[in-house]
């Protein structure tokens, strides 16, 4: 009998957090359903298993096993096409009772970009990075003191990390919420690591929004420039037939 009881409680204890689960997640998707409306963007509750691997580029997206988007939210923001949405992935331990899974859930949104771009991360700084500078491995500083001490940029191109985050792009950085930003082939994405409520998808959206318009005009028009034809053959050689 004793034992009956301990199973039927167990199976109440687990009916009862499904059943939370399942109204929290309702509950969820009604506050984003209403964001989305109210901003013109359509909105999707659905699973979608392969979205990291249209954005191979970004880290962000690409941690764990069993990644999916949902609560997915799309449109315009401004003159960029526009995506939101929410993100799970798995992590595992391995103990004396075996193996146990880690859901991990965090939003993001991503902004296309109206020019190609060059892999940029900025995130903020945090105790490892001290400690890597420490040892000589730093970021990219700037002038302004505050902002190198609060968030630690990395990309393969220095000159292009100070286009972007010029004296008014850092200003931006400074004054709104914040948040781990990468930069993809042509798109932005701006992410935390748990999840937005509707306020955040929109401090996120501008935010990303305002790095994308406030980029330099000489920035534009070299990276809308059609690119160079190659160089004519050196005289007397002969040009190849068609």
């Amino acid at each position: 009998m004793e034992g009956f009881v301990v199973i039927l409680a167990v199976i109440l204890v687990a009916v009862f957090v499904a059943v939370l689960d399942w109204q929290g997640r309702r509950r969820r998707e009604k506050e984003l359903s209403a964001w989305a409306a109210g901003r013109g963007l359509r909105f999707n509750p659905e699973r979608e298993p392969q979205f990291g691997t249209r954005y191979e580029s970004f880290r962000a997206l690409q941690r764990g096993s069993n990644r999916y988007a949902f609560n997915r939210i799309t449109g315009s923001w401004g003159t960029h096409e526009f995506t939101g949405f929410d993100y799970h992935f798995e992590t595992y331990s391995y103990g004396k009772h075996g193996r146990t899974t880690h859901h991990h859930y965090f939003s993001a949104v991503i902004l296309s970009s109206p020019v190609p771009l060059t892999p940029l991360v900025i995130r903020p700084e945090g105790m490892f990075d001290k400690v890597a500078e420490f040892f000589g491995l730093d970021d990219i500083d700037f002038e302004s003191a505050e902002f190198s001490r609060c968030f630690h940029v990395s990309s393969p191109d220095r000159k292009w990390a100070y286009d972007v985050l010029h004296a008014r792009a850092i200003q931006h950085m400074l004054e709104m919420p914040v948040f781990t930003i990468e930069f993809g082939p042509r798109e932005i994405i701006a992410s935390r690591s748990k999840r937005f409520t509707p306020a955040d998808f929109d401090a996120a959206s501008e935010l990303v929004a305002r790095l994308l318009d406030g980029l330099p005009d000489y920035v534009l028009r070299e990276r809308n420039a059609p690119p160079r034809p190659p160089p004519p053959l050196p005289g007397g050689w002969p040009e190849r037939s068609a």
